[in-house]
């Protein structure tokens, strides 16, 4: 028998196993482990295992890319794959080329799994949602320009508040490119600011028809407009994740445009009320006003004003007459006293001590002398008389002990 190389063993077995028509399609069911998803290079790792046995499996990128749904460890699947062997290791293993999960449906599991995901991220919160204006101007719808919900919409909104101008831009709704051409109308209407309230939807349908109104980019883009969004996907039975992440969910396409705009006709009903109770109200004001200026007209200032002036000019003739008394009885008190200050100043004058013969003598320096020892012999001094000064010399000096 002539000697191999490993490798050599390796490449026959797996020409043997990829020879196998048997091998070359075969449909697996397993519960998922090991999971390894490369996200640079696309492909996927894992293990699928039984109560049994457990086999390895890859999933390249090819094939992964078309998954609608995320594989994750303990989920149980249905593949279809081809039987080989990695020669580098010698470890057979199965090529998956589809994937399904085994009883719920694919789409189902990738709802839910988006579904929770965006929830995390808080997109689903209460506190998020803004509400709606109540007078839009604009209103902007994104759906098929195919189909009864255009029509129900543009019916509904012409109906109830036909003073709003509707900006419609037409976009696929299911299919391939559904979801790129939703996102880019959301993105473009608020880009350009055109329109106070969007309606985001379209008519029912199953749920791969909806499933444009699922992916995560139309998500996304809902949740990143700066404009409300209504999301008014299917029936009222149907949800989207587009509902969740909406400022508002409506049961249908026509239900959103009744929610979207307010009704005219209960708009003019509440301003007729209004203008009523106004009218109501500015009658009661003027009757009022009426009343309290019938009652003024009857008081005694405006039906004989001069009874007024005249008792004010009489109080006035009184207090003057007052005034004047009083101000002669201060004045006479005062000279009273004025005079009796004067009297005791006149008492107390150096000139009447001077008219009895005194004189003031004054130094060489003005200083007043009260003392010989002030002056000197040959000093100069002055005398005060009662009616004139005296320039005098002194020759001899007494002092009197």
């Amino acid at each position: 028998m002539p000697v191999i190389t490993v490798g050599q063993l390796n490449k026959y077995v797996k020409s043997l196993l990829e020879g196998d028509a048997n091998l070359a399609a075969v449909y697996i069911s397993g519960e998922i482990s090991n999971f390894t998803h490369h996200y640079q290079s696309g492909h996927m790792y894992m293990t699928l295992k039984d109560e049994t046995a457990a086999v390895k499996a890859v999933m390249f990128r090819g094939h992964a890319s078309k998954l609608a749904f995320k594989p994750e460890n303990g989920m149980k699947v249905i593949v279809r794959a081809r039987v080989s062997l990695y020669e580098n290791t010698g470890a057979y293993q199965i090529y998956i080329e589809e994937m399904q999960p085994d009883g719920v449906g694919a789409l189902q599991i990738a709802f839910e799994q988006l579904k929770k995901r965006l929830a995390a991220e808080g997109l689903f919160d209460e506190t998020r949602k803004r509400p709606l204006p109540a007078y839009p101007m604009r209103v902007g719808v994104i759906t098929s320009p195919t189909g009864a919900a255009v029509r129900d919409i543009f019916n509904v909104l012409g109906r109830r508040f036909p003073l709003a101008r509707v900006v419609f831009c037409p976009v696929l709704v299911q299919g391939e490119g559904a979801s790129a051409s939703i996102v880019d109308a959301i993105r473009r209407f608020n880009a350009e600011a055109a329109a106070d309230v969007l309606i985001v939807g379209r008519g029912g349908g199953s749920m791969e028809d909806l499933w444009a109104f699922n992916e995560e980019p139309v998500a996304r883009a809902v949740a990143a407009s700066s404009i409300p969004v209504i999301s008014a996907v299917g029936h009222e039975t149907d949800f989207t994740i587009c509902d969740f992440v909406a400022d508002l969910r409506a049961p249908t396409p026509s239900a959103a445009a009744e929610l979207a705009v307010p009704e005219q006709r209960r708009l003019v009903s509440t301003l007729v009320g209004f203008q009523e109770r106004l009218e109501w109200g500015c009658r009661g004001v003027l009757t009022s006003c009426a009343r309290r200026l019938e009652l003024l007209m009857q008081k005694r200032c405006l039906a004989a004003p001069g009874y007024y002036t005249e008792e004010q000019a009489m109080r006035l003739d009184y207090l003057t007459r007052r005034f004047a008394a009083a101000a002669r009885q201060s004045l006479g008190a005062a000279d009273r006293r004025l005079a009796a200050s004067a009297s005791k100043l006149d008492a107390l004058s150096p000139l009447k001590v001077l008219a009895r013969g005194y004189a003031i003598g004054y130094g060489e320096n003005g200083q007043v002398l009260t003392d010989v020892r002030q002056v000197a012999p040959g000093d100069d001094i002055r005398l005060r008389l009662v009616n004139g000064t005296v320039q005098c010399r002194a020759n001899t000096i007494q002092e009197e002990t």
